[in-house]
């Protein structure tokens, strides 16, 4: 009775042993798991070139003197992007060039674009 006690002990040990010892192994696979896909999406081709478009969005950003053009074979994002970019420039220096064209925002946030002199209210 005493041995069969004992060894059911011992068992319980040894399956505890094993489960600590396993959770112990799968959590810091997981961490490694995640830092090698992070460094794969840094070191990718794709993330190089989104870096890229954000340095040239930067730059258009800082400069309203830079066209900003809208093509019809522009994808939707492509638009969208530009669009953002326009209207921030608005804002921020109250004059935007727009498909080769000079675009301006008054003091009631009225858009408008001067031709020949005259302001036309867009």
């Amino acid at each position: 009775m005493k041995k069969i006690l004992l060894i059911s002990i011992f068992i319980s040990i040894l399956i505890s042993l094993y489960l600590t010892i396993k959770n112990r192994n799968v959590k810091p696979h997981k961490k490694n798991v995640k830092i090698s896909n992070f460094k794969k999406t840094l070191l990718s081709k794709e993330f190089g070139i989104k870096k890229i478009y954000l340095r040239n969005d930067e730059r258009i950003n800082l400069n309203p003197d830079i066209n900003i053009k809208l093509d019809i074979y522009d994808k939707e994002y492509e638009i969208i992007n530009k669009t953002n970019l326009h209207r921030a420039r608005l804002a921020k220096y109250k004059r935007s060039k727009l498909n080769g064209e000079f675009l301006y925002l008054d003091k009631d946030e009225k858009v408008y674009k001067v031709v020949k002199g005259i302001k036309k209210y867009l």
